[in-house]
């Protein structure tokens, strides 16, 4: 099975959060639900502070905890390309998806009774489309696919990071070409 997943280049992410803007109006999400998410943090002190910007989303994961846990069977796995989404029909609102995602990905959307995530854009994609926070994104740091594939081309890519929970757990289609900042373990959230 193919495995799609996305690779982030988080030394060209300026934090302008156009991706999660994006996310939003695609996904006509009420205001202050999304399903992509900027975080920034901060390490060091002055005079060699630093900052730097996670562009969070579903990581589509080999061993996605949201599918394992779903009641309902709503949350589910594309045996074609491995992305993660949710049935709306089966969906029951629950959280349980909220509460099992290490990575904190899933929304409960109020508004519509049901939980919500990143589903790589799919529409799109059948229409042979890239996500819509790929083409949005204007520094060009957000690439989606076949994530072996972007690894290779990738091949510092990294999938763990200090602000991330340990890969292990859920095994995330992801690849991150990471600031060395963000390689630090004396990190905290820098709010804008």
């Amino acid at each position: 099975m193919t495995q799609f997943g996305f690779y982030f280049n988080q030394e060209d992410c300026i934090g302008c959060r156009v991706c999660q803007v994006a996310c939003c109006d695609r996904n006509d999400l009420a205001p202050g639900v999304t399903f992509r998410r900027v975080e920034s943090f901060e390490t060091g002190a002055y005079p060699t502070a630093t900052v730097y910007h996670y562009a969070l989303t579903c990581n589509h994961c080999a061993k996605p905890a949201c599918v394992a846990n779903c009641p309902s069977g709503a949350m589910q796995k594309d045996p074609d390309d491995g992305t993660v989404f949710i049935d709306y029909k089966e969906c029951i609102g629950c959280g349980t998806c909220v509460k099992s995602c290490p990575y904190g990905v899933p929304v409960l959307q109020e508004d519509k009774g049901t939980s919500g995530k990143c589903d790589g854009c799919k529409a799109f994609r059948d229409a042979g489309q890239n996500p819509v926070c790929v083409d949005a994104c204007v520094m060009r740091a957000l690439e989606y696919g076949d994530i072996e594939e972007l690894r290779a081309q990738h091949g510092t890519a990294v999938s763990a990071l200090p602000i991330l929970p340990d890969p292990a757990a859920t095994d995330p289609s992801l690849a991150v070409d990471p600031k060395e900042a963000a390689l630090s373990e004396q990190y905290k959230p820098f709010i804008i």
